[in-house]
């Protein structure tokens, strides 16, 4: 993922590149210098994945207390980088316990690229279960020209939670642009229609093609049934042992639900010819049968089918776009 954002002077600082990062510092470090002086309370947690954060995922870089604009920047300057795969949905999980000992009103003010996940619907909507209408939720995109599809999954987060907004570095990078969002956020309150989850799946009903998944089951950005994470090699249809415990969440799910009959879907990406890819992408659905079987014993109940290069999810002129096609997917035929 390329983190440079071109600021274009937006920031009125340089014609320079800067990291997406220093960008979102700057952006906090304004929005902290143009609250007015009122009795609040503030936090700052940082998310990702990466040596910056010790592998940890998310790092609480201030705890809820008073606020003080001193004590904010120093956290602010706390944030030394970011780097590594999007947690956004164990930071969202986590802001429930920072906030316990919050009162009053509450705006979640959530910094990102929104690039390469899902909107964390069952996350937002825990966070708003607890809360209440005590919560409202901005977010402000922080992305380059092609990560726009970020953009889209940043506008669900206020629309789950049925309070805020969402806006972009644009739009709030300007002394006056700034004070307009302050406003907004601190002394407005923005009611929201919320977006519809009927699986509760974290993909909105609008874009789910798969609208019946079943509880706990892993999915991909169309809202269907995947073994989650396992990315095969180029060529191969081995299982690695580090997406065993995906599979035993299968495993885990087929238990609970004794009826099910499941197709088990392989998928290549578009190298190779179509003929080589359909008996390569069944070898993989083949391979998680196999292993799902060892489990559970021979069970009719499961089916492997090949659909070779047919039905990408993502871009094949892309490495990152070809190993994410070249997957597993299940298809619940019957409950």
């Amino acid at each position: 993922m390329n983190d440079i954002y071109l600021t274009k002077d937006i920031l009125g600082l340089s014609n320079l590149n800067y990291s997406k990062h220093a960008v979102e510092k700057e952006l906090i470090m304004r929005m902290n210098n143009t609250i007015p002086k009122i009795p609040l309370s503030s936090g700052l947690r940082s998310f990702g994945a990466g040596p910056c954060l010790s592998w940890k995922h998310t790092q609480l870089n201030q705890p809820v207390q008073k606020h003080s604009e001193p004590a904010y920047d120093k956290a602010i300057y706390s944030l030394e980088c970011a780097s590594g795969g999007t947690t956004a949905k164990n930071a969202i999980n986590t802001a429930q316990v920072d906030l316990q000992s919050a009162s009053g009103k509450i705006a979640v003010i959530f910094f990102s690229d929104g690039y390469q996940y899902q909107a964390p619907i069952s996350a937002v909507n825990a966070l708003k279960e607890k809360y209440a209408n005590r919560l409202c939720f901005y977010t402000v995109w922080v992305g380059n020209k092609n990560e726009a599809a970020g953009q889209e999954v940043l506008a669900q987060l206020p629309e789950i939670a049925g309070c805020g907004f969402s806006t972009t570095v644009n739009a709030i990078a300007s002394k006056e642009g700034m004070a307009d969002f302050v406003t907004k956020v601190f002394f407005e309150k923005t009611p929201i229609a919320r977006v519809a989850d009927a699986d509760q799946d974290d993909v909105p009903d609008d874009q789910d093609r798969c609208k019946d998944t079943l509880k706990d089951a892993s999915v991909n950005e169309q809202g269907c049934w995947v073994i989650k994470g396992i990315n095969f090699d180029t060529d191969k249809s081995n299982i690695k042992p580090i997406y065993y415990a995906e599979l035993d969440n299968v495993v885990k799910i087929m238990n609970n639900n004794p009826g099910l009959k499941i197709e088990i879907q392989g998928h290549t990406d578009n190298q190779g010819t179509a003929k080589y890819n359909v008996g390569l992408s069944y070898r993989r659905a083949q391979s998680v049968k196999d292993y799902l079987e060892a489990k559970i014993g021979k069970s009719s109940s499961l089916s492997a089918k090949g659909y070779g290069l047919t039905m990408p999810i993502a871009t094949n002129e892309t490495e990152i776009g070809r190993s994410k096609n070249r997957r597993v997917q299940l298809k619940v035929l019957r409950y």
